[in-house]
């Protein structure tokens, strides 16, 4: 989908997730945009927080906690999820990702949220069966929701302490020239932590009217912020 900006007007922007990598890096970038950000975190990480943002304590995996703050009208972006996935933490992405996701979605609803940004991973993959599994069952949920919805499919994201993915890129240069090999390679291609901040303001920025689910070649080519 088309992620490039018309006129930035400012958006209220409810973020889940805002203590975590993604979180710290997407808030700087929106509040610098003019939007204002409400951020929720547990009750004694309010310091974490990105200076600027209004915190909200709350417990992401209960909305019972934090539903009454979302404002109405407002876009929900969701970055919840378990720190470095791995094969051992499959239990977690069901207890953790999807139990917020679903947690989200009820406030959201319940506060007539205008547009939910879902970072959820790139799929199909020959592996990490259970992360996609969650996440899949968190995309459906969305979609069933009849909420303007923006789905974001990265597979890696690089940057400050997810580092070591840079000794694959000559061989994902390699993959992509092959025919065979091409699409998955793309599709499961390596993204930096800047690509997916400025995709992510993106998609807070061009709400859909409907459903949009951005892949890895989309969120590589949306502009710099």
């Amino acid at each position: 989908m088309d992620l490039v900006r018309e006129k930035v007007k400012e958006k209220i922007v409810f973020v889940t997730g805002a203590t975590g990598y993604m979180g710290c890096a997407l808030i700087p970038r929106l509040l610098a945009r003019g939007h204002h950000v409400l951020a929720l975190a547990r009750g004694g990480s309010e310091r974490r927080l990105p200076e600027g943002s209004e915190a909200v304590a709350g417990d992401a995996l209960d909305a019972a906690t934090y539903c009454e703050r979302v404002p109405r009208g407002a876009t929900l972006v969701h970055l919840v999820g378990v720190a470095h996935p791995s094969p051992a933490k499959a239990a977690e992405f069901r207890s953790v990702d999807l139990a917020s996701l679903k947690a989200s979605l009820a406030a959201a609803r319940g506060a007539g949220v205008a547009h939910v940004v879902y970072l959820s991973v790139a799929q199909p993959s020959p592996v990490m069966k259970a992360y996609q599994a969650a996440r899949a069952e968190g995309e459906r949920l969305l979609s069933e929701s009849a909420i303007d919805v923006t789905i974001l499919r990265p597979w890696y994201v690089l940057g400050p302490g997810h580092r070591w993915p840079y000794v694959l890129l000559p061989f994902y240069a390699l993959l992509e020239l092959l025919p065979p090999t091409r699409a998955g390679a793309r599709r499961l291609g390596l993204v930096t932590l800047g690509q997916m901040t400025a995709a992510l303001v993106a998609a807070v920025e061009n709400p859909p009217a409907g459903l949009r689910i951005v892949t890895v070649p989309e969120i590589r080519a949306a502009p710099a912020v």
